[in-house]
């Protein structure tokens, strides 16, 4: 099963790291949402937190509660957990947010969830270069059309999308995975970019400082 444990009461969710963004989208009850938008993206859960989230507007590694992974050297490693007041092993839980597969695979993901009574997805070409600032909770550009996500209550959904004048709303659950064959790297070729990344087909990711290095190495 992709969805290990649901609890709506915590408002956490613990998956398999090949568990598709989809997947957990469709396992959540009305009204909670994952840190990511509802879109169809290479690698599940395990790739989409090792290269440090998707399209977000907020701090994501605050939303990765726990991580078990398998380090390079064959170890299994657990940091974290379910609760959000359990720090234990949280120090090896955020470096892995964003690591790009440099310490490890992930096994299995703990998400924080989120509330909201209405959600809103919108798109219009332009820019996220030219997009003024904005309090969306996503935002993301493919092919010279920018997507605006954004949940809660209904006027702080729509004064959070009104920075997008024109835009048309959006019904279909967009697959991107195609553009990205042989993985999703970091680059300013593509046709995808978020607020953090352009990015590209391939592996490529940002240069590993030489500290990190050491880090999974010690794993």
């Amino acid at each position: 099963m992709p969805i290990l444990d649901l609890s709506p009461g915590d408002q956490t969710i613990l998956v398999s790291g090949d568990t598709s963004l989809l997947e957990v989208y469709q396992a959540l009850p009305a009204g909670l949402f994952p840190p990511f938008p509802p879109l169809a993206l290479p690698g599940g859960v395990g790739g989409l937190v090792a290269r440090g989230g998707f399209g977000q507007n907020f701090f994501f590694g605050a939303e990765v509660l726990g991580v078990t992974f398998r380090a390079p050297s064959g170890r299994i490693v657990k940091a974290g957990g379910r609760t959000v007041k359990n720090v234990q092993g949280y120090d090896l839980t955020r470096p892995f947010v964003g690591s790009f597969g440099v310490l490890g695979e992930a096994l299995e993901v703990t998400l924080r969830l989120r509330p909201g009574l209405s959600v809103r997805h919108v798109s219009a070409p332009g820019s996220l270069r030219d997009l003024p600032p904005t309090s969306a909770r996503f935002a993301w550009e493919v092919d010279g059309v920018v997507n605006l996500l954004h949940f809660g209550h209904e006027q702080g959904v729509t004064e959070a999308l009104k920075v997008l004048p024109g835009a048309l709303d959006v019904k279909d659950i967009q697959n991107l995975t195609p553009l990205f064959p042989d993985g999703m790297g970091v680059g300013d070729t593509g046709t995808v970019r978020d607020l953090r990344f352009g990015w590209v087909n391939g592996q490529a990711h940002p240069p590993v400082p030489e500290l990190f290095r050491k880090v999974a190495a010690s794993l």
